[in-house]
């Protein structure tokens, strides 16, 4: 059933992209925050078919920072984190890679609604690049969402903090919000083709605040994500262990 639900979730996924792919190419001239509307639309849109289709529902805990001057440092398993804090945060820029503006429509979007890129082959100079784009996303009052780790990282998977979370929080003199989930247990399989039926759990922990040393920085940042993100993983872990092990029809 997992696969046919998962399938079915795909169709209706797919369906939703192209159609609002295309229908939305005029707000490519009009404001970013047209374009961001629409991205929170299609994210929406997305959710529903997660829990109609998926049986894949989620649950908000922490507060998301209302604050748009503020950095969302987030655990990333899976492109619902993606959706997920775009929707619970007010029009926020997140650090992408480069190659993604460069996709038909979907980077088009991603430029119109002041998403920044950042090219991981560049060094220090894509730092700075990153740190410029950052500056003017917060001159709009938008927070900011970047992964640490700039890849996804399966449950258990070790850590890999990347500079750049740093760079931002030292060059911009914000708080940091982190925040932990367990998407990776649901939203599985080769090329994330797989939903399991569950609640995806979300939670923003507290502030880092401004003006912490670098090492004391990552070191706080790295502690409160993975313990958090650990603690959510064994509690999604027993939550599947325990419904896998009903019998069918009870």
């Amino acid at each position: 059933m997992t696969v046919f639900r998962s399938a079915l979730f795909l169709l209706w996924f797919a369906l939703v992209t192209a159609v609002m792919s295309i229908a939305f190419i005029p707000v490519l001239v009009l404001p970013w925050w047209v374009c961001a509307w629409m991205a929170r639309q299609w994210c929406r849109l997305t959710f529903v078919g997660l829990r109609v289709f998926a049986g894949l529902g989620y649950e908000v805990r922490g507060t998301a920072p209302r604050d748009g001057r503020v950095i969302v440092a987030s655990k990333h398993m899976s492109m619902w984190d993606t959706m997920a804090l775009f929707m619970l945060l007010w029009n926020p820029a997140t650090v992408v890679k480069r190659e993604l503006m460069r996709i038909p429509f979907y980077g088009w979007y991603l430029w119109k609604a002041g998403m920044i890129p950042i090219d991981r082959s560049a060094g220090a100079s894509a730092l700075r690049k990153m740190t410029a784009a950052a500056e003017k996303v917060f001159a709009q009052k938008r927070p900011i969402i970047i992964f640490p780790e700039g890849t996804r990282k399966k449950p258990h998977a070790e850590p890999d903090y990347k500079p750049g979370v740093a760079a931002l929080y030292g060059q911009l003199d914000a708080p940091c919000v982190p925040v932990a989930l367990n998407s990776g247990l649901f939203w599985t399989g080769p090329g994330g083709f797989l939903k399991k039926r569950g609640t995806v759990v979300i939670e923003f922990l507290s502030p880092i605040p401004a003006g912490l040393p670098r090492r004391e920085f990552m070191a706080t940042l790295e502690q409160r994500i993975e313990s958090a993100t650990a603690a959510l993983v064994s509690e999604g872990e027993t939550l599947l262990t325990r419904r896998s092990s009903v019998p069918v029809g009870a």
